[in-house]
């Protein structure tokens, strides 16, 4: 069944804040194999102007991810997960990421587009500290495959 486009403009509840730990950088660091000295030591993130390590530019997805369930989850919306393909994700930022920030995120649904007997779901994720201070914006698009 396609999805309802009346959800286009929904914005769902703020996350509970994540805190972003330096180790969980160094980790993703490591993982995507981002050698910059600025993502793995502070000293070098402080000599760079950062007050702590700085997170590679797609670190965000971490939260963003978790935070999502909110939207592919939402019994009215009626995705079906089994058949979710990732198609796009950019990212728009405020200032860096970097360990000890508080965030949250906010998502909206911008679009549903059905083509070829597929649903195609846009989201944006606005992440902010708790606060409201703009830190990244991140629009992720999935695809929900038809069935065939």
């Amino acid at each position: 069944m396609p999805l309802d486009p009346s959800f286009v403009g929904r914005t769902y509840p703020p996350t509970a804040p994540y805190q972003v730990g330096r180790e969980k950088i160094r980790e993703f660091a490591t993982a995507i194999g981002a050698t910059d000295p600025a993502h793995h030591d502070p000293a070098a993130a402080r000599a760079l102007g950062h007050p702590d390590v700085v997170a590679p530019p797609t670190f965000p997805v971490v939260l963003t991810m978790a935070a999502s369930r909110q939207i592919v989850e939402d019994p009215a919306l009626g995705v079906d997960y089994s058949r979710v393909v990732h198609g796009d994700q950019r990212f728009a930022y405020a200032r860096p990421v970097v360990a000890g920030d508080e965030l949250v995120c906010v998502n909206t649904i911008e679009g549903i587009n059905h083509r070829g007997g597929h649903d195609f779901l846009t989201t944006r994720t606005d992440v902010s500290t708790p606060a409201g201070e703009p830190v990244v914006t991140v629009w992720s698009k999935l695809v929900v495959r038809g069935e065939a």
